[in-house]
């Protein structure tokens, strides 16, 4: 995926291909209803995912949402700044049950659409402060789509040891593809 890794180069300030180390990948083989990276080494910096997704559902988007440490209380907060190129938009959420990234493509999209998320999990083991979150989430549609740009915010102090992804009460298709990889520090 040598586009997701260009971008992914431009959020994180231009680092060396040195500077990422693959942790896990995860790609499905038929629809699942999450995905989750479990134990995750506490030697990295900052973490950072790149995925393209897909939902098995009909009908509009659907929202995308991700929990850390698998915790469901209400400690996370999230802000959304993007745009179709004709409508800009902009949105935040607080004290919510998971970081809110928007939606992905669905199954009645384009035959094998898939949205693209590139993020950045800030200083994952500092238990001196919130954990912080950045990303780029896109979606295009033969012609039309949406280009995004998010933050979160998880209020607790707990090193970050696990990340689940979901689709609500939908299942993320088949070939959805999610890759973790650790940030070394400068």
């Amino acid at each position: 995926m040598p586009i997701l890794g260009i971008l992914a180069s431009a959020i994180t300030g231009n680092l060396s291909t040195t500077a990422y180390q693959s942790i896990a990948t995860t790609t499905l083989s038929s629809s699942q209803a999450t995905i989750t990276f479990n134990s995750i080494p506490a030697t990295y910096t900052h973490l950072q995912i790149r995925a393209i997704a897909r939902g098995t559902f009909s009908g509009n988007l659907v929202a995308f949402n991700m929990r850390l440490n698998g915790e469901t209380g209400a400690f996370y907060s999230a802000h959304h700044l993007g745009g179709d190129g004709a409508n800009p938009y902009a949105y935040a959420s607080s004290s919510a049950t998971s970081i809110d990234l928007n939606d992905i493509a669905s199954a009645t999209n384009t035959a094998s659409v898939f949205s693209v998320l590139i993020m950045d999990i800030l200083d994952y083991t500092d238990t001196n402060k919130y954990t912080t979150t950045r990303g780029l989430l896109g979606r295009d549609f033969n012609g039309s789509g949406q280009l995004e740009l998010n933050s979160g915010l998880y209020q607790k102090t707990t090193a970050i040891s696990s990340i689940t992804f979901a689709l609500g009460a939908n299942d993320f298709a088949q070939y959805t593809q999610f890759a973790l990889y650790g940030i070394k520090g400068a």
